[in-house]
């Protein structure tokens, strides 16, 4: 893995800071991300994905985010690619990573809950996304 990779990886931790129980695993050539058990995300090749379901990947799509795609095998059509508005915006990005580590906690029939007082759905609509045009959420040092 090379420095600029390892990069991005630090700057994702970085801005998840007020994550609580964040964890991060090296894996598959990329990184997982983990909300105390809960496996929400994946950095990849100086992208950020998260996990999506019925509720929130609606909103990644009208954004014009892509599912993760690391090779020509293998489509996760669950984990979707972070808006780069969303990535550089510490709130939002909490907001996020919270709906989320929910979609995997429901997934999984565990009790992980999203951010502190927002639902799937709100965490991804309405005032707390913004209005700026999508964008990759890559890093460039």
């Amino acid at each position: 893995m090379g420095a600029v990779e390892n990069s991005f990886v630090a700057y994702v931790l970085d801005q998840l800071g007020e994550v609580e129980g964040l964890g991060c695993r090296a894996m598959f050539g990329g990184h997982g991300l983990y909300r105390g058990a809960t496996f929400f995300g994946i950095v990849f090749a100086g992208r950020l994905y998260f996990k999506t379901d019925h509720a929130t990947v609606g909103e990644y799509t009208r954004r014009g985010m892509t599912p993760f795609h690391p090779n020509e095998r293998q489509l996760l059509k669950t984990y979707y690619e972070v808006p780069a508005d969303v990535l550089e915006d510490r709130a939002q990005l909490t907001a996020w990573a919270g709906a989320a580590a929910g979609c995997a906690g429901r997934q999984h029939g565990g009790a992980s809950r999203g951010a502190p007082g927002h639902g799937a759905g709100a965490a991804m609509g309405g005032a707390e996304i913004g209005g700026a045009a999508p964008g990759v959420a890559r890093f460039v040092p």
